[in-house]
């Protein structure tokens, strides 16, 4: 139930406004003409009916049914709401369908039916398996669920999953396994408590089982109070297989010596008496919702040592099936599975924990603001919104589908299909990776002049992860290692990242006398050169990368680009190297598109304009894209005598003048050269094939204003800018910069330009 009379029209607001609900059915192919509909529908669909007639298998590829999952209820057990019927609980159906999309991409029919029969029900979940990939039954009550999960797992030949009771399983069986890492204990030596014999809690006990406790150390509790052998009232063959031989009947009379109090039933039902009675470093998860069984300050106040968690968001160690089940019907699907097994969900079980024991996400870290997420009591298992739950889970629980013979699919390279898990939620992912793989066999050392920032951090920490870079950072030891600490990263100062302090750092006079000597005749006195070394760290990265003490600086996190510009080019625009232009690629839905000048030059020259052409194809195929160079101007293929068109013709002229192996044209308009049927009506004999990648532009104001459009509504993400003409030695990034832009153009300073010609 909503808290406050706001938050429950906020709610209703969100459902009803600007459409009722939270899904609709988007195409995915065109459907713009005739010849498209004949291919959609008839006569061309009958191709792909005869081919799935012929062969079954073939579904996967000529349909939507690989990547369909059915949410299935009659709404007998809904959340805390009980049995409101199956038309009720179709607002949270809807819900999990929306998660499936928004964390694992799997699109999600809920299907809400009227009928308490479980049989009955069963029958018709079977009767739905030539339409899904695999079925997600939800909210249906104990012992009920039992019965249509083991009809419909014996009966189809694809994954059927009771969520209430797996995904629970699987979430307290992560929590449970890193709270015993952080208690110093094991499974096979805990006595376990549990409140609760509905599907959660029975499904809980059966994974503790398998994952080491013993039988004869669970003692479960329901309503009724403990379930022993010889009770009667209100048990089932599935309780009765917790029935302990025993005189004892309340969960008062059990919870002596108790390590984990596992509760899935009611709001006070573990009182701080029972608290203090439990063994030390008491493990107590309250997952009641909205109120726990106690409340984790009440439980503190008699065991201060407590390892808590709760269903809950508003209190660490929230335990939220969301966690799981996206992730293992993402893998299960992936390598078509006939069912998830118990080694999957154990897959999942150690990514889940695994990933919480590692370093947070720089991602995971901004969608949880203020909230420390550091390995620990109060941190035993990751966020939902961490990135890497797909790749290492899905993963995981793929590998373990295809190890136990369940996979239909099996998947021959399991590292790329984790790199393409990961570019489904890191956008940059797939198309930065030949910079990536370019990077880790460069050893280059990149020094970054805001390194006590979290995201130089995060970066930093990403790139001892990701590439054989070796990050410095030039800032204030004592505050930086303050902000590893609370953002848990696994950094160490004089050990795997280099510092600089510029407070105070034995080679401050070795630096100030390398600026003055650059510097001397252009009015900079040694007092000046001092000043700017202490408090300058823009200055001092330069002036590193000029001694050869690092290979490329990334500065720009704050303050205004050409601010930093001047600096890189007193320090570093020698020996014929000069800023050029800054190249931003920006990464759209069907695929990326680079935009230039974006910073360099306000109104760049026609030799200017040539140059900014030539670096951007030469930064492009780093990529491993082939460039396509649309010169982009108001005026249309000499249409127009304007100063802008007039520029771009003669920098065409001295790029044709200049013999280049890249594909270029101009002057157009941007739409001209994105659409190549236009281009060919207004010139037929035009250079180019397809629609450019790059775009170049004549004025600063449009290439930015192009760039930050495409950034804030046309859901671009941008990787850079690349400042190109420095020969890879200094990069300026934007304040609005991410850990993860940041790590990209560390990768891309940390492969030298010579390596792509």
């Amino acid at each position: 139930m909503s808290d406050t009379p706001n938050l429950r029209q906020a709610a209703l607001d969100y459902h009803e406004f600007p459409k009722p609900g939270k899904l609709e059915i988007r195409p995915t192919k065109p459907l713009a003409n005739g010849r498209d509909l004949a291919r959609a529908y008839s006569p061309g669909v009958a191709e792909a009916c005869l081919e799935i007639k012929n062969d079954p298998t073939t579904a996967a590829r000529y349909t939507a049914r690989g990547n369909l999952v059915a949410v299935v209820t009659n709404g007998t057990a809904v959340l805390g709401l009980g049995n409101i019927g199956a038309l009720a609980s179709k607002p949270v159906m809807e819900g999990k369908a929306v998660l499936f999309k928004k964390f694992a991409n799997i699109d999600c029919f809920d299907i809400e039916v009227d009928c308490a029969d479980p049989e009955k029900l069963a029958e018709i979940v079977c009767a739905l398996e030539p339409s899904f990939g695999a079925i997600n039954l939800e909210d249906i009550k104990a012992p009920d669920c039992f019965t249509v999960e083991r009809i419909c797992r014996e009966r189809m030949n694809i994954p059927v999953f009771h969520d209430d009771q797996h995904g629970t399983a699987i979430v307290v069986g992560a929590a449970v396994k890193n709270a015993l890492f952080v208690a110093g204990k094991a499974f096979d030596e805990i006595k376990v408590v549990s409140t609760g014999g509905g599907a959660a809690g029975i499904a809980c006990l059966n994974m503790l089982l398998k994952l080491g406790v013993k039988r004869e150390n669970v003692w479960l509790c329901d309503v009724n109070g403990l379930v022993y052998e010889g009770r009667e009232v209100d048990m089932n063959p599935i309780k009765s297989e917790y029935a302990q031989s025993t005189d004892l009947r309340t969960l008062d009379d059990v919870i002596d010596g108790a390590d984990l109090f596992l509760g899935l039933s009611g709001p006070g039902v573990l009182t701080q008496a029972m608290v203090s009675r439990m063994t030390k470093r008491p493990i107590i998860f309250a997952l009641a919702n909205p109120t726990p069984e106690i409340l984790p300050d009440l439980a503190r106040e008699v065991a201060p040592d407590a390892i808590i968690a709760t269903g809950r968001s508003d209190f660490p160690n929230q335990v939220n099936n969301v966690l799981c089940f996206p992730f293992i019907f993402r893998g299960a699907l992936d390598v078509g599975a006939t069912t998830i097994n118990d080694e999957m969900k154990i897959a999942c079980i150690d990514g889940i924990a695994a990933l919480a024991r590692a370093t947070t996400s720089a991602e995971a870290a901004a969608a949880y603001q203020g909230e420390e997420m550091t390995f620990g009591a109060d941190y035993l298992i990751p966020k939902p919104f961490d990135p890497r739950l797909i790749g290492i889970v899905s993963s995981a629980v793929a590998k373990a589908a295809m190890e136990t013979g369940v996979a239909t699919r099996p998947i021959a390279d399991m590292e790329a299909y984790k790199r393409k898990l990961d570019g489904s939620v890191f956008r940059s992912a797939m198309v930065m990776r030949p910079v990536f793989e370019a990077a880790r066999i460069s050893p280059r050392r990149l020094v970054f002049a805001e390194g006590e920032d979290e995201r130089v951090l995060r970066a930093a920490q990403a790139i001892i992860e990701e590439t054989v870079e070796t990050p410095i950072l030039i800032g204030r030891p004592e505050v930086i290692e303050r902000r590893i600490a609370k953002a848990g990263l696994n950094l160490r100062l004089g050990d795997n990242i280099e510092l600089v302090n510029p407070e105070n750092d034995p080679r401050y006079r070795d630096y100030w006398e390398t600026y003055h000597n650059l510097m001397c005749r252009r009015g900079v006195s040694p007092d000046i050169a001092r000043a700017i070394m202490r408090t300058n760290t823009t200055a001092i990265g330069a002036v590193m990368v000029h001694r050869g003490e690092a290979d490329s600086l990334i500065c720009g996190t704050f303050g205004e680009f050409r601010w930093h510009l001047n600096y890189v080019e007193q320090v570093l625009g020698r020996e014929g190297l000069h800023p050029q232009g800054a190249l931003s690629m920006m990464i759209l839905e069907d695929g990326p598109l680079f935009i230039t000048d974006t910073q360099v030059h306000l109104r760049p020259t026609p030799e200017q304009i040539a140059e900014i052409a030539i670096g951007a194809a030469r930064h492009v195929r780093r990529f491993g894209i082939e460039p396509k160079v649309a010169l982009c101007s108001q005026s249309q293929f000499g249409n127009q005598t304007d100063s802008t068109g007039n520029r771009l013709r003669a920098a065409i002229k001295l790029l044709d003048e200049g013999g280049h192996d890249f594909c270029y044209e101009g002057e157009m308009n941007i739409d001209t050269a994105l659409d190549p049927e236009l281009r060919a009506r207004l010139l037929p004999s035009n250079r180019m094939e397809g629609a450019a990648n790059v775009l170049v532009f004549a004025h600063a104001d449009a290439a930015s204003g192009v760039r930050n459009i495409l950034k804030m509504k046309g859901g671009g993400l941008e990787v850079g800018p690349i400042l190109m003409g420095m020969g890879n030695r200094a990069h300026i990034v934007s304040p609005s910069i991410t850990a993860r832009g940041l790590l990209n153009v560390g990768a891309i300073a940390g492969t030298p330009v010579a390596h792509y010609g």
